[in-house]
């Protein structure tokens, strides 16, 4: 058995009964709930999310919901160090975190940890190209040799993008790609992982499920709470990280005027289904899943069963 403290992963597409699950499981065992969600975080985004509403929040809390307005953006670097500060307090406490949601990423760069590489910068790499113009790619491979030695190596002279990149990264931090990959690796998770992978059995039933699920998000009053988000904080655009979230830039587009009620509920719908394909295409990459069907009637004593064996 490994010394390590043990965290569940409760993980899913969009309307594949992620929060049931995880409500079940803290009315039955010492577990805290942490929201691995990039929409959840946002204030006054209730109807869009799908956010546990009050009620549900009241029987069982969930950390990391409603705790940045939408003007405001939050990162994988953010959550991964809010969610493993919370996962010492729940554990120092004599309970379990059970990290529940969809955002994927999350849940890599929490396990994972992150790369540290910094963004494209183009000033640099045109100044890159201009000496690459003067030396040849092959020179500027001997030129990341002497920077970079380990790199190098594993780089062909020719290869004009990647020592581009390595040369970029070394330009912007001071520090070389095999000095921050050392870091990235050093990074290492505390816990002993407990993946739970909900997966439709039939995905056109999970189809149906988000069609159905937006249709009522339109009848609930979806549209009213985007114009409200709108009168409330101003300086919200398309380009806003909030605002990109499914659904929400959908509506936006139709209040724009691009196109019609019937269509932004299709637009919706497709938007929300492309997002669960892309969900499910990040969780059958995942290793060592226990793959749960959520179209399981007792889905909810299969979660249990499967966290009280772990």
């Amino acid at each position: 058995m490994s010394p390590l403290p043990p965290a569940i992963f409760l993980m899913g597409p969009t309307a594949s009964g992620k929060t049931n699950a995880a409500v079940y499981l803290k009315q039955n065992l010492p577990v805290e709930l942490i929201s691995v969600d990039s929409a959840l975080v946002f204030q006054d985004m209730n109807i869009g999310t799908a956010k546990p509403d009050q009620a549900t929040l009241e029987k069982a809390p969930h950390f990391l919901i409603d705790i940045i307005p939408p003007t405001s953006a939050y990162s994988s670097a953010n959550f991964r160090e809010d969610a493993l500060t919370l996962m010492a307090e729940i554990t120092a406490r004599g309970n379990v975190p059970v990290l529940v949601g969809g955002t994927m990423l999350y849940f890599k760069s929490l396990v994972s940890g992150l790369s540290g590489l910094p963004e494209a910068n183009q000033v640099i790499r045109e100044e890159i190209d201009a000496e690459a113009v003067l030396l040849g790619w092959p020179g500027m491979h001997n030129k990341l040799a002497g920077i970079d030695p380990e790199t190098s190596a594993r780089l062909q002279p020719n290869d004009m993008q990647r020592i581009q990149r390595a040369l970029e990264v070394y330009a912007i931090t001071g520090q070389t790609m095999t000095q921050l990959h050392a870091k990235q690796s050093a990074q290492s998770f505390p816990y002993r992982i407990l993946k739970l992978a909900l997966i439709p059995g039939d995905r056109s039933v999970l189809h149906a499920r988000i069609a159905t699920r937006f249709q009522q998000m339109l009848d609930d009053g979806l549209v009213e709470e985007v114009r409200a988000l709108l009168k409330k904080y101003p300086s919200l655009t398309m380009e806003s990280t909030s605002m990109r979230c499914v659904g929400y830039r959908q509506v936006l587009e139709y209040m724009q005027g691009e196109y019609s009620l019937e269509e932004l509920c299709d637009r919706g719908i497709f938007a929300t289904r492309q997002l669960a394909k892309r969900q499910l295409t990040w969780l059958r990459g995942m290793e060592d899943t226990v793959e749960l069907d959520c179209l399981d009637t007792h889905l909810n004593e299969r979660v249990l069963q499967a966290v009280k064996s772990f």
